[in-house]
């Protein structure tokens, strides 16, 4: 535990300190144009930062937001802080702290640096999916319950991470939805581990075995959980990343090939644990005097078990209330991209015509 909080403030320490500077000079630069110093972030939103200076800016930001999301190659600390937190910090965890990384982006980075964040687009996209593939494949081979659902964490904001930088509706709705997605089915997913914990005291997938038979309103909710993280059609994961998906193809068509062999990783890792964990064989003793889920245990994994069909039957409710805010998010970044684009080209215009005009004199002169 201790290995992984410190591992844990490393991570998040070193990229915050990056993120604090970034912001100081962002103060700074505020006052030496407008005469104001402000962390106002309207305010800041309004400033026209070179681009030499954008870059070293927005990569600040970048590594700050990636560790919380996590991206792939920063993602080591996520498995070992949820395999050692308590089952409510890992749902916390992965609720709430994980998406802080995703909103930043959106709210942050892609905002104040919307050039270089374009410039970087290409790279982001190619680590996002590589954290899905890389997610899912060890995942696949994880023998701990909790430790297999933080991997596929990785996978899924993989997903996120992939919508938000295709930069289209359809990938920004579709990463904004996940995000909701994942904090349900994967804090699901993480009660449902810890319920079966308390009464085994152990999360080794070979340890279980027949819990079906015992246990059949926990297979039941686990099995919800599963398919919403397999993003079966009906469930509110396939909204999420069938949208996602059809971003990806409109701006980075080979690399959304590739990312949709993670959803089918996703299956594969997700349904061969719950089918192991319950058709195994029921031959372990401990297993067969286990008591099933109480009341208190139902009623508190039954609304996320409701949300999961209300989001997967009735995704229109919930995707209309983010339309305002994503068109306004993509407009404003694409206008900011085009004036960057704009004034890069108006300059280098000008520097050939003053190159020009040099030559013309020196040739005079000769």
């Amino acid at each position: 535990k201790i290995y992984a909080a410190v591992k844990f403030f490393l991570y998040t320490a070193a990229g915050s300190v990056f993120m604090l500077l970034s912001i100081f000079f962002l103060y700074y630069f505020n006052h030496k144009i407008t005469g104001i110093y402000t962390f106002d972030l309207l305010e800041l939103y309004k400033l026209n930062i070179p681009v030499s200076t954008q870059f070293w800016l927005c990569l600040a930001f970048f590594i700050s937001f990636a560790i919380k999301v996590p991206m792939f190659p920063l993602h080591t600390w996520l498995p070992d802080a949820h395999v050692q937190a308590p089952t409510a910090g890992s749902v916390i965890l992965a609720g709430v702290l994980l998406k802080m990384g995703t909103y930043g982006f959106m709210r942050f980075a892609i905002p104040l640096f919307p050039y270089a964040s374009h410039k970087f687009t290409p790279v982001i996209a190619v680590l996002a999916v590589i954290g899905i593939i890389y997610g899912a494949l060890v995942a696949l081979i994880q023998p701990d319950m909790k430790k297999l659902v933080a991997y596929s964490s990785v996978s899924h904001l993989g997903y996120v991470m992939l919508g938000i930088f295709a930069f289209n509706m359809q990938g920004v709705q579709g990463g904004l939805y996940q995000m909701l997605n994942h904090g349900i089915s994967t804090g699901a997913l993480f009660l449902i581990v810890g319920m079966l914990y308390e009464r085994r005291h152990t999360r080794m997938i070979k340890d279980f075995g027949g819990i079906a038979k015992v246990m059949p309103i926990y297979a039941t909710f686990f099995m919800i959980a599963t398919l919403s993280s397999v993003a079966v059609p009906g469930t509110n994961g396939f909204v999420g990343e069938f949208m996602i998906l059809v971003g990806a193809f409109r701006t980075y068509p080979v690399l959304a090939v590739f990312a949709t062999s993670g959803a089918v990783l996703g299956a594969l890792y997700m349904l061969w644990m719950y089918q192991r964990v319950m058709f195994q064989p029921l031959d372990k003793e401990e297993n067969k005097v286990l008591n099933d889920l109480n009341a208190r245990e139902i009623v508190t994994l039954l609304p996320l078990a409701i949300l999961v069909f209300v989001m997967g039957f009735f995704p229109g409710y919930f995707l209309r209330k983010m339309d305002a805010s994503c068109d306004h998010f993509l407009k404003t970044y694409k206008q900011q991209v085009a004036m960057y684009e704009q004034g890069l080209e108006e300059g280098g215009a000008k520097l050939a015509a003053v190159l020009e005009e040099n030559k013309l004199e020196i040739t005079l002169a000769d």
